[in-house]
């Protein structure tokens, strides 16, 4: 689905810093671009099907944090490897501005944004200020972290209740809590403190008006560094569970023209108006109490795992262009080169059983088989007689269905999601299904608290 690879050189050899479908997927675009990749694996990948025949090198042991989220352990494997190059992918410390820092110092030439903005970014109030000052909208809350308890009431009785305490430094719905009156805000600012500091060594938090029933957008944006900024449309990501994505779509179904131009314009600005190089993610709530505005939440500074609905449109392979990009080459396009066709939409499959509060189900997987029909992808790492081990993200892999329109995808979506087999572990397909035939899907009514045509107990 993506155009022919450009063979311009970019790099010899380059570091992923990632693993399963991630580390499949960037090593493809490698492939493509004659360029050798180079694998890094915990102890508990070293024999993954995935690496099989690939270059290695090992992190330290299967704990996360001893291996793939040790910046340090990450930029001395990619030293060791002679690569000159380190992709870091999505998820683990693709926007750790530590891991940036330490490529910067040691040459190694990180493929994302600079340090500068990467630490302007991750921390989200400088990141909405900056939003802001480019024309965004954003949502009302707080100017910067929050001092103590008593600032959070003052900012909560100015804005309004209900409001949600969100980690300054967070990501992945963690270090959030909502409180609904003055009563709340103690337990709320204690809870999302403890949270944030446990889960990103930081317990600083912020406020905003908790915006419900709204929709969440988002818009790719890709920019190389002579200040070439483009974008690739918006995706819709609304059906969540505990603000972690299931679904995701392009175009969304209930955007207004006028507002998707104005934010996707604005957006651009944005990118560019912050020096802004590489892949990355504006993210939105459709604010439809204030008049169905997109108000800008955080940027993630970074490939998302649902880019690829973003590609099925474009017919442009992001990762080819993010490597390019490193290298110093400008975009291989232009705004107006960018042709968005048609609807994709893509289910996140994971080793997870639903109907048991979606428990994470670690096993051998005894027989496997995905679609291979017109018009359907499929990211994995996955193979039959693959042991899913206990120590990371579940996904076992990503469908993504085009179609001429979004009845269409729909369609083309439930008959992949019919042929995929995954037997020995649980998986999430079957609620797909459910999700997806589901007449609250079909007709878009839903927003970020529910999940349309689901509950507990439907599907396995």
């Amino acid at each position: 689905m993506a155009r022919a690879p450009n063979k311009t050189p970019t790099f010899h050899r380059l570091f992923i810093a990632n693993r399963g479908e991630v580390a499949v997927r960037v090593a493809r675009a490698c492939d493509d671009l004659g360029i050798a990749p180079v694998f890094a694996v915990s102890e508990a990948d070293r024999e993954a099907p995935w690496v099989a025949g690939r270059e290695t090198v090992c992190l330290g042991p299967a704990r996360a944090a001893q291996s793939y989220l040790d910046p340090v352990r990450v930029v001395a494997a990619a030293r060791q490897s002679g690569c000159t190059a380190l992709h870091p992918g999505w998820g683990f410390l693709s926007e750790n501005p530590l891991l940036v820092s330490l490529c910067e110092t040691h040459g190694i030439t990180f493929v994302g944004p600079p340090a500068h903005v990467m630490h302007r970014m991750s921390k989200k109030t400088p990141a909405k200020r900056a939003m802001r000052a480019a024309g965004l909208h954003v949502i009302e809350g707080s100017d910067g972290v929050l001092a103590d308890e008593a600032q959070a009431r003052a900012v909560a009785e100015r804005i309004g209740y209900p409001v949600l305490l969100k980690a300054e430094s967070g990501g992945g719905g963690r270090g959030m809590r909502v409180a609904r009156s003055s009563g709340e805000i103690a337990s709320a600012y204690g809870e999302a403190r403890s949270e944030a500091r446990a889960a990103f060594g930081d317990d600083r938090v912020y406020m905003e008006r908790l915006v419900e029933g709204g929709r969440h957008v988002e818009i790719q944006i890709i920019a190389d560094r002579w200040g070439n900024v483009c974008h690739l449309g918006e995706r819709d990501c609304t059906v969540q569970r505990n603000h972690q994505k299931l679904i995701e779509e392009s175009p969304s179904p209930v955007l207004d023209d006028g507002e998707r131009q104005r934010t996707l314009e604005a957006a651009v600005q944005a990118a560019r108006s912050i020096g802004y190089v590489g892949a990355g993610t504006m993210e939105f709530l459709l604010d439809e109490q204030s008049g169905k505005l997109l108000r800008f939440m955080e940027m993630n500074c970074r490939l998302q795992v649902e880019h690829c609905v973003s590609e099925m449109r474009s017919s442009i392979d992001l990762v080819h262009e993010q490597i390019r990009v490193a290298a110093g080459h400008r975009l291989s396009f232009s705004q107006s080169d960018v042709a968005l066709a048609g609807h994709a939409i893509e289910c996140r499959i994971n080793a997870e059983d639903p109907n048991n509060d979606f428990r994470p189900a670690p096993g051998t997987i005894t027989k496997w088989h995905v679609p291979s029909d017109a018009g359907i992808r499929v990211d994995t790492h996955v193979t039959e007689g693959y042991t899913v081990p206990p120590h990371y993200d579940s996904l076992l892999c990503k469908l993504i269905a085009h179609g001429p329109d979004r009845n269409a995808a729909i369609d083309r979506m439930l008959a992949a999601l019919a042929e995929l087999i995954c037997e020995g572990v649980p998986t999430t397909a079957a609620m797909h299904c459910t999700i997806l035939a589901s007449e609250a899907f079909r007709s878009h009514r839903y927003d970020t608290r529910t999940i349309p045509g689901w509950s507990a107990g439907k599907g396995s």
